[in-house]
């Protein structure tokens, strides 16, 4: 299984932007998808997490009431609508996920090591 992000690109504090994920199969339907990011000289952190129902999400609380993640079962899509950049946001931002049959918040917003990684997408915020 393959994941392939897009959507990065450079946007001023303040604005939006909206990242994909797309899983090259459907046989996601067991897994919880997530997105990190990792910012220049910091290491890499937990964004924001979803069963692929849709019906549970997770979210690191630098992001919370701001990032939204959703999921297009029929695309096999996860996405990541991001409102009210700030600078701190610029990183490059990895879709991932796991196979998981339980839904673990704290165990995704704080311990979660995805086997599936995509590609990452930069995500630039100006001030």
């Amino acid at each position: 299984v393959q994941l392939q992000a897009s959507g990065g690109g450079l946007v001023q504090a303040g604005g939006s932007l909206r990242l994909s994920c797309a899983a090259s199969e459907r046989t996601f339907r067991s897994f919880v998808m997530g997105w990190f990011r990792q910012a220049p000289g910091k290491e890499r952190e937990f964004v924001a997490a979803i069963s692929w129902s849709g019906l549970h999400t997770a979210y690191a609380d630098s992001v919370k009431g701001r990032f939204t993640i959703s999921v297009d079962n029929a695309k096999t899509t996860v996405y990541l609508q991001m409102n009210s950049l700030k600078p701190e946001d610029t990183a490059v931002y990895y879709c991932a996920g796991d196979r998981d049959y339980a839904w673990r918040p704290d165990y995704y917003i704080n311990h979660w090591g995805p086997d599936r990684w995509g590609q990452g997408t930069l995500v630039t915020v100006s001030s």
